[in-house]
């Protein structure tokens, strides 16, 4: 046995040296890389909208420029007027009523999906997450000090996990289960029955749920978005809701975010803030203001155009043999299964996993996607169709030619 490093000697810390690189970010920058270079690379790896934020928002940012009192510090907790829409939105969007009090502003939903975890668990109480879940999930919880249980669902079942499962994973050390929906990385969207469901379900154990409403305006077809504590009232008490403007409102840069909890575990939350960020930058917080209280047809708009899109992508995916694609309810992702295609010869290669075959996409027709790996289920591909018509059809078009190759 190897003696242990003295502390002298550590050069990064165990605790963040155990954090692995977002994989979706890492996908996106190599490329962006390759863009620059002059190489025709279409990015299907990016989660972001590829609409500009609309320009009642950026005019009010300007705005904000110009005022005095948003050039100082303002409340680590966020701007109470933002504060109050927060809560007026909430019960607008999801017929949820809260007080500005138990609104959290942050950096991004990542920040809140951070700080959420920290203000809850202690070092190993455990957190149920269904997988394919979004890279950051499983960092955040590990960081705060839990420990990740992950539930997998798959394509049978449209990626959604059932109450049996959970409870199967549930032990004397859970504390929270993740509840996500619409989905990243698979587009699912439960019911209001199936949502209900899970959420009574921890009201009977006594658990806390954590919920990621960030795709809640984005949904198609015949789905509908369920906020879990609207329909299960008695969860709200041990309940803490992220959600932010990236998605609805192109504003991924903007870096606006927000939790909606019970006032002690906000406030425990806000206590961090203020000696981790202190506030969010003004300018963008008066942007998210203008975006909150304002109507929804620039969502309505990009939703249009998602949809479409999702109709295309689904369609094409699904004529490569050795895919199978559900077709993803909400969000901006579809997530194929290429278990069909592991270990066939391509050009020479025979990928085995779903890295390897993301590696030979980009490698041989400079096209960008999300191996599996990355979401906790290997054997699956996420592509973002967060991108333009053409580029999309040309991408997806690459990899059918590519795939069409394949051999035993």
């Amino acid at each position: 046995m190897s003696a242990a490093i003295p502390p002298t000697e550590r050069r990064v810390s165990a605790r963040v040296g155990a954090i692995s690189e977002s994989a979706t970010l890492a996908v996106d920058a190599k490329a962006k890389a390759l863009k620059a270079a002059g190489r025709p690379v279409i990015g299907f790896g990016a989660g972001e909208p590829d609409f500009p934020t609309p320009d009642y928002i950026v005019e009010a940012a300007i705005e904000a420029c110009r005022t005095p009192k948003y050039h100082r510090y303002t409340p680590a907790s966020g701007l109470p007027e933002l504060k109050k829409a927060i809560a007026d939105k909430t019960l607008r969007d999801s017929g949820y009523e809260v007080d500005p009090a138990q609104v959290l502003v942050t950096n991004g939903g990542k920040q809140a999906i951070y700080e959420a975890f920290a203000a809850i668990l202690d070092p190993g109480d455990e957190v149920i997450v269904p997988a394919p879940y979004w890279t950051t999930y499983p960092e955040s919880i590990r960081l705060a000090g839990g420990v990740p249980v992950e539930v997998v669902a798959d394509e049978t079942t449209g990626y959604r996990v059932s109450v049996e499962q959970l409870e199967a994973a549930r032990t004397e050390r859970t504390k929270v289960v993740l509840f996500v929906s619409p989905s990243n990385p698979t587009g699912a969207v439960y019911s209001r029955e199936d949502t209900e469901a899970i959420g009574r379900w921890a009201v009977e154990h006594g658990l806390w749920v954590l919920t990621d409403e960030i795709y809640e305006h984005l949904v198609y077809g015949d789905a509908v978005f369920t906020s879990l504590p609207a329909v299960v009232p008695e969860i709200r008490d041990r309940c803490v809701v992220v959600n932010g403007v990236a998605k609805t409102y192109a504003m991924t840069g903007w870096r606006v975010g927000w939790i909606v909890g019970p006032k002690d575990v906000v406030k425990a939350a806000a206590n961090l803030q203020s000696h981790a960020t202190s506030n969010v930058a003004n300018v963008s917080q008066v942007a998210a203001l203008a975006a909150v209280s304002g109507n929804l047809d620039a969502v309505a708009e990009m939703r249009e155009a998602f949809d479409r899109r999702r109709r295309t992508i689904v369609r094409m995916l699904g004529e490569i043999d050795g895919v199978i694609c559900p077709e993803p309810e909400g969000a901006f992702y579809a997530y194929p299964s290429v278990k069909g295609l592991l270990g066939k010869e391509i050009r020479g290669k025979r990928p085995a996993t779903s890295v390897e075959l993301a590696a030979l996409i980009l490698d041989e027709v400079e096209v960008a996607v999300v191996p599996g790996e990355a979401f906790g289920t290997p054997g699956y591909l996420r592509l973002s169709y967060a991108l333009g018509d053409d580029d999309l059809v040309e991408g997806v078009s690459r990899i059918q030619k590519l795939l069409a190759e394949a051999t035993d």
